[in-house]
């Protein structure tokens, strides 16, 4: 990139930081001492904020830099991320949202604790989302380094680390200094800005064929060298059993991760009723929906305008394929629209992992407190002390964040995000469809659906194509791979319900009928809600 592209995106990047950090100001001036107002904001956000800064924690530089560089490389394989994503909200809205607004306070654990013994539930539960929570970071970290490598023309490794590095404070900055409000705000300013590029981006990209969709198609599957196939499914996913597997483990992973992430379904938590937590999600569906759209378009665009090659060239698992169709649309290297329209979109998607990282960590910071800390003591810790414990967590988790993320830098940022939801879905989700739906759940079977789902998911991850075995692997100069699949959902989501299943009828422990009853209405009437 020119010294103008540089200076331009640098820029814009300080602006943004510098607007963030005056917004985390200004929120600290207010009482953040209390649990409450640090973890929930005070309960006082509205449905249309709080679906804003949800749709902003959920558009991450996985979904504005990775989705679309997987289409423009893949075609139609690619497009399941955006699919998955987006139908993943409609269980959210059916199944969880109201239910976990009524039946908890901070953290998911809070949701399972009601009718079970705590100590092993939260720790479990807190163990789970903090594994989590640092698989969907290392996502955003990657996703910094190689946004800032392609503005250094990927002529500086170590620029790419100190901006890993640079995220990585400044997100504990944030979370250390406003708690909720200050991420909860910054996701919404996140949310307009990265709205806002992507809407201009697909209108240039329409213009450009003008409006005709079908042209578009066809000229990204002829510069792509596939032809057809570009546009038909199993290009990615397709070439023999393994990889259809693949693709099946992958979209369970994408639509039954969502209504599992911690930093997601801590977003409920911001409102002061269950009715205003269901009134976020359709906001926040709405403003998703328009967004994954948008990205196919994008995706698309960036075929048949930059072309595959290029963005290979550029980066190669295609996260750079947005920047480089920006370049593209406003005119190209040399030209003052290219510049500036690089630099927007450079910018905006710097500010989309700023918040992102910030909400994550806060979700993250909370298990740990709220969790794990306060049942390792023998005595619940005081509120002050607690948040307290959440600030010092916030740093722990953002070096652990910046550490993989320099180690996972040549991984594109969907494809991990996608481990991430396999995690959520596998450990997270059995536990809460179970202690939401099933009369006779039983402490011993909560903690076996949590690390029934959570162990295996991390260790197929860790014997997969993913880490050795391959050119693209994380450890390329050794082979331990002997699970073939890259996405392990296929098999740790069921072994999560299984295992639910087995700790419950093997248990000697006799459910607390009384208590089921009192979770039931509380989750469908509101009644006794925080």
């Amino acid at each position: 990139m020119t010294d103008d592209h540089q200076t331009s995106a640098l820029l814009l990047f300080s602006v943004f930081v510098a607007v963030t950090l005056a917004i985390t100001t200004w929120v600290s001036r207010d009482r953040q001492g209390s649990a409450e107002e640090f973890y929930a904001g005070g309960r006082l956000f509205t449905p249309m904020e709080n679906g804003f800064a949800i749709a902003g924690d959920y558009m991450s530089a996985a979904s504005f830099l990775g989705i679309s560089g997987l289409i423009a490389l893949f075609g139609y394989d690619g497009m399941l991320y955006s699919v998955g994503f987006l139908v993943a909200w409609l269980v959210v809205l059916f199944l969880v949202a109201e239910l976990v607004r009524n039946c908890g306070r901070f953290t998911l654990a809070d949701v399972v604790a009601a009718r079970m013994r705590e100590r092993p539930v939260r720790i479990a539960l807190g163990t789970s989302s903090v594994t989590v929570s640092v698989l969907y970071l290392v996502a955003q970290m990657v996703g910094a380094g190689t946004l800032v490598a392609l503005l250094l023309g990927g002529r500086s490794e170590a620029a790419r680390a100190w901006t890993v590095i640079g995220v990585g404070v400044l997100m504990v900055i944030y979370v250390s200094w406003g708690g909720i409000r200050a991420t909860t705000w910054i996701q919404i300013v996140k949310s307009v800005l990265l709205l806002g590029g992507t809407v201009a981006l697909t209108v240039l990209v329409l213009v450009r064929f003008h409006g005709d969709f079908d042209r578009l198609l066809l000229t990204a599957a002829e510069r792509s060298g596939h032809g057809e196939a570009f546009l038909a499914p199993g290009l990615k996913y397709g070439a023999d059993w393994t990889s259809r597997f693949d693709f099946i483990s992958l979209g369970l992973a994408l639509v039954l991760g969502t209504a599992g992430l911690p930093h997601i379904l801590s977003r409920f938590y911001t409102v002061p009723t269950a009715r205003a937590a269901r009134r976020s999600v359709v906001w926040a569906i709405g403003l998703i929906g328009g967004f994954y759209l948008m990205t196919i378009v994008l995706g698309f665009g960036a075929a048949a305008i930059v072309g595959p090659e290029a963005v290979r060239g550029s980066n190669a698992a295609g996260n750079t394929a947005v920047p480089l169709l920006a370049l593209d649309l406003g005119g190209g290297a040399d030209s003052t629209g290219g510049t500036v329209l690089f630099a927007v979109v450079a910018a905006v998607a710097f500010a989309t992992i700023l918040a992102v990282v910030a909400g994550i960590t806060l979700s993250s910071s909370a298990s740990v407190a709220h969790d794990l800390y306060a049942s390792l003591r023998r005595r619940r810790a005081r509120p002050r002390r607690e948040v307290a414990v959440a600030r010092v967590a916030a740093v722990g988790i953002g070096v652990v964040a910046i550490a993989l993320g320099l180690l996972a830098r040549d991984l594109n940022v969907a494809f991990l995000v996608g481990l991430a939801f396999a995690v959520a879905a596998s450990a997270n989700l059995p536990v809460l469809l179970y202690s939401l739906f099933w009369r006779d759940f039983t402490t011993r079977g909560a903690v076996w659906a949590v690390y029934g789902g959570l162990v295996p998911a991390v260790v197929l991850v860790l014997l997969s194509p993913v880490v050795s075995g391959s050119p693209e692997s994380l450890a390329p100069g050794v082979d331990f791979q002997c699970f073939p699949l890259q996405n392990p959902g296929l098999v740790s989501i069921p072994l999560g319900f299984v295992a639910g299943w087995l700790g419950t009828v093997t248990s000697a422990e006799i459910p607390d009928a009384a208590k089921h009853a009192e979770t039931e209405v509380r989750s469908l009437t509101g009644a006794g809600a925080v």
